[in-house]
């Protein structure tokens, strides 16, 4: 085994850094839309249910064979089950995609802090601001190089000097924030002349189910988009949770760090939700709460911080910093995927390693950072949306390779090496799995199936139901 691999000092701090990857961007800018939009209080409900079954089924897996290996994604497979090492590849080649274009986006969030630092919302919440600072050829460069660089840094230093170390500073800050957010965000009103919007009001849409109308097609498109978030939430198929377990002593309780790391990302999941959904629904009603992605981020949000005065640009500042330490703890985990993988399977130490990626996701975000301006083109992917690099890349990733990922691992641990391998794992040491009977079903039958449905979503089978 490699020497600079090392372990987590203790359970915490692997929980800690698990969080941190589960809490990034996807919590932050793609649950509040979904919940909004899905039904509120329904999406809630279904997405609780497919975390502890579904996202649970998953996230243990891959854990569990992370540790049992002792190895990187790149690797781990071929370890597990002669003959599939091309899974591993395929594991690998997920994080390595998103590591460019994750920076990229974590540089427009450090731009969009440092802005409300020096002017607050004068500058980032008028009209056209996002655009002309993503087209331009050198500025959203400079940022994400900036967060690339800080990303490398962090891994560069190890496991225990650089990620449970920067978990442990980061997360419980993180978690503050958020909560403070969101408290406050409850607390707003606002009168535009047809009438005073509350907090409270806008925490009935995202809390309260609606079910009004709605038809099984309907039903089904909801578990779909929720299970989706999950893939971001849970930071599944992407090879990090297989790198983070194999950081994770024999001796520490698998199923309790696995429960913690649950807990920790719906908590986190839900708040942002509460945090982002009764600010934009006070200030830009019902019609503003239809944005998502880069659109709520970068646009929506700003707006609302403008519509709040004076404090405005303090809670910019503060919501910003959160946004841009979630970011920074999943980058520093898809990164970790990476270097772990080049360690295990070149010989390579952590430092050349971290040094090979760094040049490797330079080329990218260079060319996902043109993708806006030099390099402009569009294109229609099969699930109907427009692209551009940075689409192309994200779509392949979360919509192509990852599927295929958790689909065939769960065919090589449900059919193949059988579910006792990841049980006997998990409870090593005399750990209970509360949720024994239930992970068999869920990794033989149930995960596959939706996995697929998934899967075949993405190319635009089921688009009649919309």
């Amino acid at each position: 085994m490699n020497q600079d691999r090392h372990s987590f000092s203790n359970s915490i701090g692997f929980v800690l850094a698990a969080a941190g990857s589960a809490v990034g961007l996807g919590n932050i800018w793609r649950f509040p839309y979904l919940a909004a939009k899905d039904g509120g209080g329904l999406f809630l409900v279904i997405y609780l249910i497919l975390a502890l079954t579904f996202g649970f089924t998953l996230l243990t897996t891959e854990i569990a064979i992370g540790r049992k290996t002792r190895q990187s994604p790149l690797t781990a497979y071929g370890t597990l089950r002669k003959g599939w090492r091309k899974l591993g590849i395929l594991a690998c080649i997920v994080p390595m995609m998103i590591m460019p274009y994750y920076c990229v986006i974590g540089g427009w969030v450090l731009r969009y802090a440092v802005e409300f630092i020096i002017h607050g919302w004068t500058n980032a919440a008028t009209d056209g601001f996002f655009t002309s600072f993503i087209t331009d050829s050198t500025s959203p460069l400079i940022y994400g190089i900036i967060f690339l660089l800080v990303t490398c840094f962090i891994i560069y230093r190890g496991v225990n000097k650089g990620i449970e170390a920067f978990s442990r500073i980061l997360m419980p800050i993180l978690i503050v924030l958020v909560v403070g957010i969101a408290v406050f965000s409850l607390t707003l009103r606002h009168d535009d002349g047809t009438g005073v919007r509350t907090g409270l009001q806008g925490l009935k849409i995202f809390a309260i189910p609606r079910i009004s109308g709605m038809k099984i097609s309907d039903l089904l498109i909801v578990t779909m988009d929720a299970m989706g978030q999950l893939f971001y939430s849970l930071s599944i198929a992407m090879g990090i949770m297989i790198a983070y377990g194999s950081y994770v002593k024999d001796e520490d309780n698998l199923m309790r760090s696995i429960n913690q790391i649950e807990i920790f990302d719906t908590a986190v999941a839900v708040l942002a939700g509460v945090m982002v959904i009764p600010a934009v629904y006070v200030f830009m009603g019902e019609e503003g709460m239809s944005a998502s992605g880069p659109g709520l981020m970068f646009i929506s949000i700003p707006k609302v911080f403008m519509s709040m005065g004076g404090i405005g640009r303090i809670l910019g500042i503060l919501f910003f910093l959160m946004v841009l330490f979630a970011a920074l703890t999943s980058s520093i985990s898809i990164l970790e995927a990476i270097v772990s993988s080049f360690m295990d399977e070149f010989g390579f130490t952590r430092k050349r390693a971290t040094i090979v990626e760094f040049f490797i996701a330079l080329v990218f975000v260079v060319l996902v950072c043109l993708g806006y301006n030099k390099l402009y083109f569009e294109v229609n992917l099969p699930n109907g949306a427009v692209a551009q690099i940075l689409d192309i890349m994200d779509y392949i990733s979360n919509n192509v390779l990852m599927p295929v990922v958790s689909i065939s691992t769960c065919v090589l641990v449900g059919w193949i090496t059988g579910p006792e391998m990841i049980i006997d794992e998990v409870t090593k040491g005399g750990a209970r799995f509360g949720r024994r009977s239930l992970y068999i079903v869920m990794i033989r039958y149930v995960a596959p199936v939706l996995l697929l449905i998934l899967f075949l979503q993405s190319f635009g089978v089921f688009s009649f139901l919309k």
